[in-house]
């Protein structure tokens, strides 16, 4: 392998010092001359018909100069998530939300907006508009709603004919034969598993800002993940030509986690159609409530996982079913399942599999993206069943996965080869880590304590093709100065991509970093990108980065190998100097001319002497890197070391271990990040994270004060492995890396807990409330 000069080392990340310092600039914090503040008035049903709506007195407020409800808001239907503009050409989209509709279906759906001069005056305002509602039949439970006596929520507009309030289509993966692999199986454990709504809680909330130039052009400022797909569905919405709207998230986003893969929530159409009215600036943030009850969440599920084994433990049948509650909107109610599906099958080497898997439409607030994309609902429930298989076979579980793991280039369900894995070294090293061996000696603290070790396997995916439309483009411009200007579509919303693309360019085109600067997240001065979701910054636009630099670099080869009188093949470009490939000990090589070169072939020429040298020759070096990513799978393992007190249900997680392939990592310090937090993520979502709501429909845990998040007291000692592979699909072997770490973790903490236990429990999450209500049933 060919040595890496800046591609795995520990960069310090170019985001550190503003972000630490408080200077770094988001949507939030965004002021413009003249800008008004825009609040939302919302509904307080969960499924109603606005039968009148008065806004005169509210117009009439000093201070409010816009006021927009579905009588004067655009009448074109959307999808708010990336969909409405990824949707591959074999499938339909979903376009079944307006920007304000006289149907709400849901409690925190949107009924009107007001921008005015201070938002306290915008809150007056809300107060003063008159609606008149004719509450309709809500439903809640996605087995209920595609009841005959349930009500249609979306009529036939985007749903299948296959059932009812199903959004989309039914996705259906068949994979060998079924009923014959689990009849012919020896042993055959079947079990569903309940997977709550949980939330992203990324610390900004969803927040725009826009503003109409005198030509009509658009700025939106925003807290997207995706800004050239929020530019388009912008452009659907109202009607505008893309090339009159820009989108850019200036500089940073406050967090992702997929809560905002298309829109934020509805903050920039809302903030677009108020400052078209208003013919001013409109800036909307929203509360932690609204972000709570009117943006997406992840998709609570219900899972069926039958598993067929032979004696020895090889897997020979997987029949996996998944029902998703979708909420009152579709979003990626039609992507999710799918990735749930693919995903689950994609961990085992299993001849005979097949899955069935669809959402619902009910009368919640939407579900969308969250990190994971639907990989974490359906782990949980595979990898429970499969410590019950170790346990009917009399194995260690550990053996049963080890026997069973997919291998590089063995045939499976995706449609794109796995050509590169190391999870079993991450199990052999995590398992060292954890103390795995030692797992049936464990020694509990006290009498009234039990303890158990866990683990569980996974895999996920490093970019978003085939299963939504995924290309990457990438500017590269050499400045006359030898220094280089990188502009990418990518947002940078905390996930380091600002450094490592950085490293990845110098690593190409052969220079430091610090010669390097990088655009991202702006539409109007990168090219096309999908944005920032799926695992795929580093990989895809990484990878379209690359072949811009290697573009550039060859041109600055061609040009330079006159003047040394050789070929261009001859030629190195390295260090920041291109000189003769003969030329070994670089450091010790003289600094010439280009006009020079030629008589001193021993010696080297900066960048900033051949860009010059051809600038003042009307020539410039400008490369775009064009790619199509394939996709690679990363693989990873957790380890959970727990401790459960018997008499209050409390668990207690004393160890997590977490070891990643994610093949080379390109910058180790913020893959390590990427995995701690991650592990934390899940640490909430297997024990205290969920979002109830009472018989109205309304959501009990809308606030971080009742929404259990672990704190920092919360967090156990965690190791983070790097297990380094080499993908030959990725940008010097990278593959995804920031959403695998949240998949396993709830699976190894549930497999823990049974170890202790003997209680296996088939609902997150495993609160000390239901862990107690079985372990003492007779109370």
């Amino acid at each position: 392998m060919t040595k890496l000069h800046v591609v795995g080392k520990n960069v310090d990340r170019r985001d550190g010092v503003d972000k630490t310092t408080g200077r770094a600039l988001f949507t939030s914090d965004m002021a413009l001359p003249g800008m008004l503040h825009a609040k939302v008035l919302r509904s307080p049903h969960a499924h109603a018909r606005i039968v009148s709506i008065d806004t005169s007195e509210a117009e009439e407020l000093h201070g409010v100069h816009a006021v927009m409800t579905h009588e004067n808001g655009p009448k074109n239907l959307f999808n708010a998530a990336a969909p409405m503009f990824l949707t591959v050409s074999n499938l339909e989209r979903v376009l079944d939300q307006y920007l304000f509709d006289e149907i709400v279906r849901y409690v925190g759906d949107e009924v009107a907006a007001v921008a005015a001069t201070t938002e306290a005056i915008a809150e007056q305002a809300l107060t003063l508009i008159k609606v008149e509602y004719e509450l309709l039949p809500a439903v809640f439970d996605p087995e209920e709603a595609m009841g005959a006596d349930s009500p249609v929520l979306h009529g036939e507009k985007g749903c299948t004919p296959e059932g009812k309030n199903i959004p989309g289509e039914i996705i259906k993966i068949p994979y060998g034969d079924v009923a014959k692999g689990l009849e012919e199986s020896d042993v055959v454990i079947e079990k569903s598993f309940k997977l709550p709504i949980v939330k992203q809680v990324q610390m900004e909330t969803q927040s725009a800002v826009a503003q109409v130039n005198g030509s009509g052009e658009v700025t939106v400022w925003s807290t997207t993940q995706t800004p050239h797909p929020s530019r388009a569905i912008l452009g659907k919405i109202f009607d505008v030509p893309a090339s009159k709207i820009r989108v850019l998230a200036p500089p940073y986003v406050g967090g992702g986690f997929g809560v905002r893969i298309g829109l934020s929530g509805l903050a920039e159409p809302i903030a677009m159609g108020l400052a078209l009215l208003a013919k001013r600036p409109v800036k909307l943030v929203y509360s932690r409530k609204e972000d709570f009850i009117a943006s997406d969440t992840r998709h609570p599920a219900t899972i069926t996982v039958k598993l067929g084994a032979k004696k020895d433990g090889t897997f020979n049948a997987l029949d996996l079913k998944a029902i998703f509650n979708t909420g009152a909107y579709c979003g990626f109610g039609t992507e999710l399942p799918g990735v749930c599906g693919a995903m689950t099958l994609a961990i085992y080497r299993i001849p005979n599999q097949r899955y069935f898997g669809h959402s619902v439409y009910t009368n919640h607030t939407s579900s969308g993206a969250m990190r994971g994309f639907g990989n974490p609902q359906g782990n949980f429930a595979l990898e429970q069943v499969v410590d019950m298989m170790a346990d009917e076979l009399g194995m260690n579980s550990y053996d049963l996965r080890m026997k069973n793991i997919m291998k590089v280039n063995d045939p499976w369900c995706l449609p794109f080869p796995c050509l590169s894995s190391e999870l079993a070294e991450c199990m052999k090293q995590g398992s060292e880590s954890i103390g795995w061996k030692d797992r049936a000696s464990l020694k509990s603290s006290a009498p009234n304590k039990v303890r158990g070790m866990g683990m569980a396997v996974g895999t996920h995916v490093s970019n978003a093709w085939p299963f939504c439309v995924d290309y990457d483009n990438a500017y590269f411009t050499v400045q006359s100065d030898g220094t280089v200007q990188v502009s990418s579509g990518v947002p940078e919303m905390g996930t380091g991509i600002c450094t490592s693309l950085v490293q990845i360019a110098a690593e190409a085109f052969g220079t430091d970093m610090e010669n390097i600067s990088l655009s991202f997240g702006d539409t109007l001065t990168s090219p096309f990108d999908i944005g920032g979701h799926a695992s795929r910054s580093c990989y895809a636009a990484g990878l379209a980065i690359k072949a811009a630099a290697e573009d550039a670099k060859q041109q600055m080869l061609e040009y330079a190998a006159p003047y040394f009188d050789t070929s261009p093949d001859a030629l190195t470009l390295q260090y920041g100097h291109i000189f003769m490939s003969s030329v070994t000990a670089i450091d010790e090589a003289p600094c010439v001319t280009l006009d020079d070169a030629k008589e001193h072939p021993t010696g080297k020429v900066t960048l900033e002497n051949i860009a010059y040298h051809a600038h003042v020759r009307n020539k410039q070096f400008i490369s775009v890197g064009k790619i199509v990513p394939k996709n690679a799978p990363p693989w990873h393992v957790c380890f959970a070391d727990v401790e459960v007190d018997t008499e209050t249900g409390k668990v207690e997680v004393l160890k997590l271990t977490a070891a990643h392939d994610v093949g080379t990592a390109v910058n180790p310090m913020i893959v390590e990040g990427q995995i701690e937090g991650g592990v934390v993520q899940g640490l909430g979502y297997a024990l205290t994270e969920e979002i109830r709501y009472n018989d109205k429909g309304v959501q009990t845990h809308s606030n971080m004060h009742s929404y259990m998040l672990p704190t920092a007291e919360d967090i156990p000692p965690m190791e983070s492995i790097i297990v380094e592979s080499h993908d030959p699909t990725g940008p010097f072997g990278a593959k995804g890396a920031g959403e695998c770490s949240l998949v396993c973790p709830a699976s190894a903490i549930g497999n823990a807990i049974a170890n202790a236990t003997g209680v296996r429990f088939t609902e997150l999450p495993m609160t000390p409330e239901r862990i107690f209500a079985r372990l003492h049933p007779e109370d």
